[in-house]
C-alpha cells in the first residue's frame, strides 16, 4: 500500500531525520571519547590501587612488558639526575609494605589520546604511612596493546615543597 504525503511534509520529515542523525553521530563520538579516556584513567588508577594494597600483581598488570620507570631529581651536589627503576623491583618493594602505607593521590590534569597512544599529566601528593612524604607530577605514556591500555613509560618529579 502506497502512502502519498504532501511535498512540504516530506521535506519537514527529512530535515528532522537529518538533524537526528547528526545528533546521533555527535553523541556517539562524544561517548566513545569518554569511554577511551575512562579506560586510560582506569589503568592509572589500577597502578595506585595496587600500590595502596601492596599488590605487586596489580601493579605489574598496569604496565607493558617493556615499560620504563624513571624519576627526575637532584643528587647531593644539586645537579639534575634521572633515576631508572626496573618495574619488577618497584612492584616487589611496594609489595613488602603494609597495606595502605603507600598512598599516592593524583589529579588527572591533562589526558591526550591519539589512536593507540595516550598521555596523562597528573600532579600528585604521596603519603607514606599516613604522613606527607613528597609531591610532584607523574607523566604517563600509555599504549593500547591487545585491546588494553598499558603504561609504557612513567617519569615523575619529586620534591618536598611547594605542593600546590
Amino acid at each position: 500500500k502506497t502512502i502519498y504525503l504532501p511535498e512540504n511534509l516530506k521535506h519537514f520529515n527529512m530535515k528532522r531525520i537529518l538533524i537526528l542523525l547528526f545528533v546521533i553521530v555527535l553523541l556517539t563520538q562524544y561517548l566513545d571519547a569518554q569511554t577511551t579516556e575512562d579506560s586510560v584513567k582506569a589503568v592509572v588508577k589500577q597502578l595506585f590501587e595496587g600500590m595502596k594494597n601492596s599488590d605487586a600483581k596489580m601493579i605489574l598488570a598496569a604496565f607493558a612488558d617493556s615499560a620504563i620507570l624513571q624519576s627526575v631529581g637532584r643528587n647531593k651536589e644539586g645537579r639534575i639526575v634521572i633515576e631508572n627503576e626496573p618495574i619488577n623491583d618497584f612492584a616487589k618493594s611496594i609489595s613488602t609494605l603494609k597495606k595502605g602505607a603507600a598512598d599516592e593521590q593524583i589529579v588527572f590534569e591533562s589526558i591526550k589520546i591519539d589512536g593507540q597512544l595516550a598521555m596523562v599529566w597528573a600532579p600528585y601528593i604521596f603519603y607514606f604511612e599516613g604522613k606527607f612524604s613528597h609531591c610532584g607530577v607523574d607523566s604517563f605514556q600509555l599504549v593500547f596493546i591487545n585491546g588494553q591500555w598499558k603504561i609504557q613509560y612513567l617519569i615523575d618529579t619529586r620534591r618536598k615543597q611547594p605542593c600546590d
